[in-house]
């Protein structure tokens, strides 16, 4: 039995208690602005709810129990809503604290306040009050920090939000989820948090599922963290089907322990950040029930076994959550 505990919306678990766990999908997001859209607000609050309950029943018709909803504070997060949706499913979610990349995240807010202080010090007190007393006056308590990163050279922005968080996570001692676009830089992340203190098998590099780069994916969990393999369904960023390729391969050197699956799905949008027809396309195969309906049989095919797929489902978010050390990977 594992002897950490988990924070949930709901409260505190066993890691234990996860079950087949899906590691990045999202109720809802929010781009910073989206408020100034007085002609395309979204659904409203009892649609929101109603879609979220749908969503989680579709997932538990499929086994999943459980789900980490890495939305960071300046992506329209709500943890009340999330609670909510919680107690009315009797489904375990997972909150996060952190901040999302330059281009798309709340930078202007930060960048401003610098002018009056440092931006790290003051990101990571927020980050570490979110995990230790919880979000505003809410109780709700995250579970794990979210940074993200975008394409190119690392940004002074993003490598603040990088450093913020790895000093919240020494503090704290809780763990690191991520964002990347492209499968690029997920090494470079890597290394801000390990060089910084934090133990590699206590971070997960999202969405490395973004390139096909074996030799990218293995520098990344021979160092000791884990992969996300967390955007199927989304074939507009990169092939599903290169996607189980890369899987595949990995679980085939023995990296199995150390992968985590999901889609990053976004059930409700703020504002209307996408055209409708754009949105009904994505949406076609980019569901929470897209791995269990159309990959695992695609894993199978590949010989994949049940074994080995409860491993990425049950396994190894039970055991990056309880914080076990992961083996040498030859």
């Amino acid at each position: 039995m594992s002897q950490a505990s988990l924070q949930t919306v709901t409260g505190p678990i066993s890691p234990d208690e996860l079950g087949p766990t899906l590691m990045h999908e999202h109720l809802q997001i929010g781009f910073p602005g989206w408020e100034a859209d007085s002609l395309r607000p979204g659904p409203n609050a009892a649609e929101r709810f109603s879609i979220c309950v749908d969503r989680i029943e579709e997932m538990k018709s499929q086994g999943i129990t459980s789900m980490l909803d890495p939305c960071p504070s300046d992506l329209g997060r709500d943890v009340e809503f999330m609670a909510r949706v919680a107690q009315k499913t009797g489904f375990r979610i997972v909150c996060a604290t952190g901040l999302y990349k330059q281009s798309e995240g709340g930078a202007p807010y930060w960048n401003f306040r610098s002018n009056f202080g440092p931006q790290v010090d003051a990101m990571a007190e927020l980050f570490v009050r979110e995990l230790t007393e919880g979000v505003g006056d809410t109780g709700v308590r995250a579970g794990i920090i979210k940074v993200a990163t975008g394409t190119g050279a690392l940004s002074d922005y993003d490598r603040a939000i990088l450093e913020a968080a790895a000093k919240a996570a020494v503090e704290t001692g809780a763990p690191i989820t991520t964002h990347t676009d492209q499968g690029t830089l997920g090494d470079v992340q890597q290394q801000i948090f390990t060089e910084a203190g934090v133990p590699a098998h206590r971070v997960i590099i999202g969405h490395s599922c973004g390139t096909s780069d074996n030799a990218y994916h293995l520098k990344i969990a021979r160092a000791g963290s884990y992969l996300g393999f967390d955007r199927f369904g989304l074939e507009s960023v990169h092939p599903d089907a290169e996607r189980v390729a890369s899987l595949v391969k990995l679980i085939q050197v023995g990296a199995g322990d150390r992968l985590v699956v999901s889609h990053d799905t976004v059930w409700c949008w703020r504002g209307e950040p996408f055209p409708p027809p754009v949105l009904a396309a994505m949406g076609e195969m980019w569901s929470p029930t897209h791995f269990s309906q159309h990959i695992v049989p695609q894993l199978k095919d590949a010989g994949v076994s049940d074994a080995q797929i409860e491993t990425l489902l049950v396994d190894n978010p039970r055991r990056f959550f309880a914080g076990e050390k992961l083996r040498a990977l030859a």
